[in-house]
């Protein structure tokens, strides 16, 4: 018998596995962070044998060179990849023999890079589980623009082909296992659902769907913008990644927190936006630590600036540090953890600023106050209605064009609240007066808000 675990990475919207049989397993394109992946190779009481990578990722750093080099792992990675580190090339065809009657099959499946490789599982010659990477995902593919722009329509239409690859060698009871799609920028569009077989696809996905004209017209117009950091991950994940230290970092005390914010260096409040916007170290900004931290954080931050986070707890502290560590920010410069009060010199204020529903908005607005309202919300989520006279900067531009802001009180929004929450902080750190929307967006309708539409 084989099994399939999977390893789920919300904050980046990625999935890793660890699949194998009674003795032996293999772990396909693993975190950063290997010692969750070591540990469920404990649980189930197997070697990993090989450890194989679909692809050069763009969107986090590996840990399949450390993996293999801690394990003794057979280390698989794409044969046509430029790479400069020692590993096991893989080309199309190619099997390695997992444990007794179960054989790891390389199928090339390019379009979300050139030399993307899928893996398909057998046992006893009948194919179990595809890991397909940034290939076939649910719903949807991988995107084809994060390696050179001249290439995007070409590898737009490799897509194409390698999903009809897949959905013609595969039965249509194998399950489709990806890597992207659960939230990962990586992903074409927003994946529906979190498990697949290639039937399923068969019947849903616009690439086995739609003719190749027609798929790489709606795919190529429905891209999103690309995530600033992922210009680091591609080099770093080329160049062979370090080891991960997530040892804690240094303690700051309230006069080093100052320091740092005089240095111009970054102060990251891990709490909630509701525990935030009661009380915080003026110019902070505010990242949950349970949103998309990484996400956010990274396309934010000016790449290599030292950054210092601030907590409740110390496991706030070390889960942020792991999650920052999977996209390239590998060691925070200082932590604090306890209570906004303990982070600032005695006698000095903390900052604040009130949060509201639209339904307020709708109130001051009915009253004829004069006032900012910022959408920073995509492109592609403000082009399905936006309030009437909204500025629109979508959240990962805000930071260098907080001088395009109006003047005024600025009451931001975006869909839910979380990118509202970091947007208001960045106001707030720059000086201006600032209401936090923490709403859903369907509530600016029920609120009487005058949406217009792109």
């Amino acid at each position: 018998m084989f099994f399939v675990d999977t390893l789920e990475f919300e904050g980046l919207g990625n999935r890793s596995y660890l699949a194998g049989g009674a003795t032996a397993a293999v772990v396909i394109d693993p975190p950063r962070d290997i010692d969750q992946v070591i540990a469920a190779a404990a649980r189930r009481g197997v070697r990993i044998a090989y450890v194989a990578e679909t692809h050069v990722h763009n969107d986090y750093v590996t840990g399949g060179l450390e993996l293999a080099r801690v394990t003794g792992a057979s280390y698989l990675v794409p044969a046509a990849a430029h790479v400069s580190f020692a590993r096991t090339p893989v080309a199309d065809g190619d099997t390695v023999a997992v444990d007794a009657g179960l054989v790891l099959r390389a199928i090339a499946t390019p379009g979300h890079t050139p030399h993307h490789t899928s893996y398909v599982l057998e046992q006893d010659g009948r194919g179990v589980a595809a890991f397909t990477g940034g290939s076939l995902l649910i719903g949807t593919v991988g995107r084809p623009d994060l390696v050179e722009p001249r290439l995007t329509e070409q590898l737009a239409r490799a897509q194409h082909a390698s999903a009809h690859r897949l959905a013609t060698e595969l039965d249509d009871e194998v399950p489709v296992l990806p890597t992207h799609g659960f939230g990962s920028f990586c992903s074409s569009a927003q994946a529906e659902g979190d498990a697949t077989t290639i039937g399923k696809e068969r019947t849903s996905n616009d690439a086995l769907t739609l003719d190749v004209d027609t798929f790489v017209q709606r795919m190529l117009a429905g891209l999103e913008d690309v995530p600033a950091y992922y210009a680091h991950m591609g080099p770093a994940n080329a160049a062979g990644p370090a080891p991960v230290d997530l040892t804690p970092p240094r303690r700051a005390d309230a006069g080093e927190i100052s320091s740092r914010l005089a240095a111009g260096e970054w102060v990251v409040d891990l709490r909630s936006r509701m525990a935030f916007a009661e009380g915080h170290v003026a110019g902070s900004f505010n990242f949950e630590g349970e949103g998309k931290l990484a996400t956010y954080l990274a396309w934010l931050i000016p790449w290599g600036k030292p950054v210092t986070l601030l907590a409740d707890t110390p496991r706030q502290i070390a889960d942020a540090q792991r999650d920052l560590a999977r996209v390239g920010i590998d060691r925070p410069a200082a932590a604090a953890t306890g209570t906004p009060a303990d982070w600032v010199p005695e006698g000095e204020p903390l900052a604040s600023f009130p949060r509201a529903r639209f339904a307020d908005l709708a109130q001051v607005r009915e009253r004829g106050d004069e006032v900012v309202v910022l959408d920073v919300r995509r492109n592609s989520e403000r082009a399905g209605g936006s309030i009437d006279g909204s500025v629109h900067i979508p959240i990962h531009e805000l930071h260098g064009r907080i001088g395009e802001v109006p003047d005024g009180t600025v009451w931001v929004h975006c869909a839910g609240g979380m990118r509202a929450a970091i947007a208001a902080s960045l106001l707030d750190a720059a000086g201006r007066d600032v209401v936090a929307v923490d709403d859903g967006f369907d509530a600016a309708t029920d609120a009487g808000l005058p949406l217009t539409s792109a």
